[in-house]
């Protein structure tokens, strides 16, 4: 139920019928407050001004032309030329009862698209850390949003499974095997890697060995596959105990690492070079761009492959684009990177783009994000100053969620409380996140996130476990609700209205790939409900079709709250 979608197009119409020009947008918005209507139509003072005529006048002729029949109570003409819009209580009651009755709240279908999305992308033979903590969860909302919508989602986790480092990993994981009989030394990642790099530092003939191995594996040498292979696996089966905790829908089936391009990049650098884009400069391969400029003001050089025949991140990058359209079929590309490799892919995407790879009706997008701080404004970091372990924040989010649920609930059983904990804990680190603006650096901070009263997880939680509740003293299931909803109270139709306003929240999120719209929207809809439930008694009051009527509303919003933060994938539980 796209309520802004229906208006716009009536004031479109009416507008054209009003003589305004024929490209004129009537701007729909949800009205920023509760005088102004529940919706304003913005697009009449830029048609007046290509009219050369007064604001008001042509606002005027529009309401003359206006058919909002049974959908609007009440329009008027405010300041300038502004269109006020009051929905009509009865037409909201019937799209209120349709939402309910719907699996998908009343969602318009789409036209489905296929989408890729690019997110996570930890490295091999190294732990997940809280850096890779952002692109994880803002990917994994963005995957779970196209797919509600009704889009074909294709989740692609880049990971780093390439490059020069797995030479001195398959040497050091060949002298672990050599002398342990199993592989142990890879339960910790992070040791593997460190001892692997000393061992190259300091150890001339392993380097020799480890360069070697470099080479036979690039050369795709039986045995180096085989270690390489080794390597991977036991990382992302890591890693995937990782997701599963994130409640993130990452499988292994969606790894498309570095090196599942390898094979492209000699030809890609060939043709680029035929296509007169790539050309030779003191022997590597570089493509010249007009679009950005050096520091001298000439054309940058991008160097696609180096004077040694090695490949750069570039070229893997062209590759993996071209790849989401010739093989998967794309049409968006969504990259969940962080804002530092804004010029690289900019770049790389410009070489796409001229060299004919993808056509212009494929979108590729960077949706990057900011930092996560810590609250002296710097990198989040342990307090020695080393990277924070993902599943050391994740246990720490546990145990301090396990304190506060104890004390709320002294008498509630261990297994009981070991879930409710984990699903607030989890819940917590990721709306915090996803409940900023991605585009920005956030700072984390303990006390906030698992705070039960502002915008954060545990408020949206209980909020829902509040409506459980409700249903449970009635003993009753929303099938039992039989009569109609009829909206009487304000706060009842405020409640009602924003309900109908969960699909333009969704498409907005899906559009611009900002869960922090969705977090903002939950939190504005539990506000509404907490100011609803204590002016409007549900089961008290004496008069059966006020309180199913109130009973229906307490249901769809149950129903929303659980559906938005599925989205965000974020966990609910029965009670708190």
């Amino acid at each position: 139920m796209n309520i802004q979608a229906i208006l716009s197009d009536k004031i479109s119409t009416a507008m054209l019928a009003a003589g305004a020009p024929a490209d004129s947008d009537a701007l729909v918005r949800q009205s920023a407050k509760a005088q102004f209507g529940d919706y304003q139509a913005n697009g009449v003072m830029g048609a007046a001004k290509k009219l050369g005529m007064p604001p008001r006048q042509l606002a005027e002729q529009i309401l003359n032309h206006l058919d909002l029949d049974g959908i609007a109570s009440k329009v008027e003409i405010a300041g300038p030329g502004f269109i006020n819009i009051f929905l009509e209580p009865s037409w909201v009651e019937k799209h209120v009862e349709e939402a309910l009755a719907s699996q998908r709240l009343g969602l318009a279908p789409v036209k489905a698209e296929t989408i890729v999305i690019d997110y996570s992308a930890p490295n091999v033979a190294k732990q997940m850390h809280v850096g890779h903590l952002r692109s994880t969860i803002i990917g994994d909302a963005a995957a779970r949003t196209q797919e509600f919508i009704g889009h074909r989602v294709i989740r692609a986790n880049h990971v780093g499974d390439w490059g020069t480092q797995f030479g001195m990993l398959i040497a050091y994981l060949e002298k672990v095997q050599n002398e342990n009989a199993n592989d142990m030394a890879l339960a910790d990642l992070e040791e593997f890697y460190r001892e692997a790099k000393k061992h190259y530092d300091e150890d001339e003939e392993f380097a020799v060995r480890a360069r070697g191995y470099v080479v036979k594996l690039q050369s795709g040498d039986e045995y180096c596959r085989e270690m390489w292979r080794k390597l991977v696996d036991i990382t992302m089966k890591q890693n995937q105990e990782t997701y599963k905790r994130l409640n993130v829908t990452l499988t292994e089936d969606d790894v498309m690492g570095e090196s599942l391009y390898n094979s492209m990049l000699p030809g890609i650098v060939a043709d680029l070079k035929a296509k007169g884009l790539a050309v030779e400069s003191e022997g590597a391969t570089v493509v010249f761009l007009d679009e950005f400029k050096n520091k001298e003001g000439e054309p940058m050089g991008v160097i696609v492959q180096k004077k040694d025949g090695g490949f750069l991140y570039t070229t893997t990058d062209i590759a993996c684009a071209k790849y989401r359209y010739e093989t998967l079929h794309a049409d968006r590309s969504l990259y969940y990177i962080d804002s530092r490799q804004h010029q690289h892919l900019m770049q790389a995407w410009t070489i796409v783009r001229k060299a004919g790879y993808i056509p212009e009706t494929m979108a590729l997008e960077h949706h990057m994000f900011g930092m996560m701080l810590g609250k002296d404004g710097k990198p989040f970091k342990t307090r020695t100053g080393g990277t924070v372990r993902l599943s050391d924040l994740l246990d720490e989010a546990v145990e301090r969620a396990q304190v506060l649920i104890r004390e709320k609930n002294p008498d509630m059983p261990e297994e009981e409380l070991l879930n409710v904990a984990n699903v607030v804990g989890i819940g917590a680190v990721k709306y915090a996140d996803l409940s900023k603006n991605r585009t920005t650096d956030y700072i984390f901070d303990w006390d906030n996130m698992l705070a039960f009263e502002g915008n954060t997880a545990p408020y949206m939680q209980y909020a829902y476990t509040r409506v459980a509740s409700i249903f449970k003293k009635a003993n009753l299931t929303q099938a039992d609700l039989t009569l109609p909803i009829s909206l009487q109270d304000p706060r009842e139709i405020a409640l009602a209205t924003r309900l109908l306003q969960f699909e333009e929240t969704i498409l907005t999120v899906a559009r611009d790939g900002t869960p922090h719209v969705m977090c903002a929207y939950l939190y504005e809809l539990a506000g509404l409900f907490s100011s609803f439930y204590e002016h409007c008694p549900i089961l008290s009051t004496e008069d059966e079709a006020v309180r199913q009527s109130r009973l229906k509303l307490a249901a769809l919003t149950q129903k929303t709250l659980k559906t938005g933060l599925d989205t965000l994938g974020i966990e609910t539980v029965e009670r708190m």
